[in-house]
């Protein structure tokens, strides 16, 4: 079965790596919210609901540490040009979780009643 990935399937330490970083919880919304600029710690808490100071501060220092975002002398977050590299991972995972939205609504952190699935 080909896993369009575009080399030959099985284990790479690096995707694994990759996909680990990535896929940690709340990560992916601490990207989306760097992705539209710099924002300092509290704009970061402010954009993603029930995001606790403590873990985004742990979010933040694991992707500082991976090179995918740097604090500047402000104290506001950026993403790096590695960082800026995942934009399109970005993009087409927001595709693929708004053509799969029904899946699992109720799963939503911060959804409020029937509000939209689809994100922007």
């Amino acid at each position: 079965m080909a896993t369009g990935t575009g080399d030959g399937g099985g284990y790479c330490p690096f995707f694994q790596h990759a996909i680990e970083v990535i896929g940690r919880r709340w990560t992916g919304s601490i990207l989306r919210v760097l992705a539209a600029g710099p924002a300092r710690f509290s704009e970061v808490r402010s954009q993603v609901p029930g995001l606790s100071d403590r873990l985004l501060d742990t979010r933040l220092s694991e992707l500082v540490d991976e090179a995918i975002v740097e604090r500047a002398g402000d104290g506001s977050y950026a993403l790096t040009g590695k960082g800026r590299d995942l934009e399109p991972v970005m993009v087409a995972v927001a595709e693929w979780a708004s053509s799969h939205a029904g899946a699992a609504p109720e799963r939503v952190p911060g959804r409020v009643g029937g509000g939209s699935t689809r994100c922007g």
